[in-house]
């Protein structure tokens, strides 16, 4: 792997001038990051074979028997579930930013990027816009497949353009997160050991299931789930058939797109500046 960066001239130490650097140091990493994945097409190819698999076995092997919209078992449960499995793979996507990320300071890369004249801020953002990057061919393939099973969303041009800026903005807080645990954990062991925290994340949740329909307790933690927010969100943008049709069971729910706009803000806002930290603490 071979990265150049180009530091930032002595005699100019200006605004301009670091921000001119950070861009490009970024760029250096973002075009890394994707060459890597394009040599190993593999790791892209089991990226999205969660997603894929778990569509056909919640819309198909369980859809059935669940009744979301109060017209019987499996009506309408593919309207339902598809935007709460935008909204998951969006979620799950922080494990394929964590993975990488320990990986290249377990090989000693991220020891190489510190001794280089180079941004502190161009390892955390150059993975952010890589990922995202990707993240928007995860969409678009998942997308096809929901196409092709069936599902249609339901609003304007600009609503759907819409949710998926919001599924977007989802995932691109959670890199940041992804890149934190990444350089917290000892290892690519203790990175895949994270799925133990992207499960729960996940299914607890409105991905599946309504939280009305979970108990009490369970259910307001599903609510409050930022995940929930941008599932419930784009679920209005699509005009999914029973959404908002009543009279939310949750405050939050009610409030969708808010939340799906707020959440992620905090993370980001939190999660960022706490991975540029321990990025610049590797090493003491």
């Amino acid at each position: 792997m071979t990265a150049t960066t180009t530091a930032a001239p002595a005699s100019d130490d200006s605004l301009l001038s670091r921000t001119v650097w950070a861009a490009k140091d970024c760029w250096t990493i973002v075009v890394q990051e994707l060459t890597h994945l394009a040599r190993q097409p593999s790791t892209f190819a089991w990226q999205l074979g969660m997603p894929v698999v778990m569509v056909l076995m919640f819309v198909y092997v369980f859809g059935s028997a669940m009744d979301v919209t109060g017209m019987g078992a499996g009506v309408g449960y593919i309207d339902y579930a598809m935007p709460g499995m935008f909204a998951m793979t969006m979620a799950f996507g922080f494990m394929n930013t964590a993975f990488p990320v320990a990986q290249n300071k377990e090989k000693g890369f991220m020891d190489r990027f510190r001794s280089m004249p180079m941004s502190p801020s161009a390892v955390v953002t150059g993975r952010a816009v890589s990922d995202l990057l990707q993240a928007v061919l995860d969409l678009a393939t998942i997308g096809v497949i929901a196409l092709v099973i069936g599902w249609r969303p339901g609003g304007t041009l600009g609503e759907t353009l819409a949710a998926f800026g919001l599924l977007l903005w989802l995932r691109f807080a959670l890199i940041f997160v992804g890149v934190y645990l990444g350089l917290r954990v000892k290892n690519t062991e203790a990175a895949g050991s994270l799925f133990a925290v992207a499960f729960p994340v996940g299914f607890i949740s409105s991905v599946f299931t309504p939280p009305e329909l979970m108990p009490g307790w369970l259910g307001a933690v599903a609510a409050w789930n930022p995940v929930s927010s941008t599932a419930g969100a784009i679920r209005e943008l699509f005009h999914t058939p029973g959404v908002g049709a009543g009279e939310a069971a949750y405050w939050i729910e009610g409030h969708a797109i808010g939340g799906a706009v707020l959440f992620p803000a905090v993370v980001t806002a939190v999660f960022a500046v706490l991975a540029v930290r321990q990025f610049q603490k590797l090493g003491r």
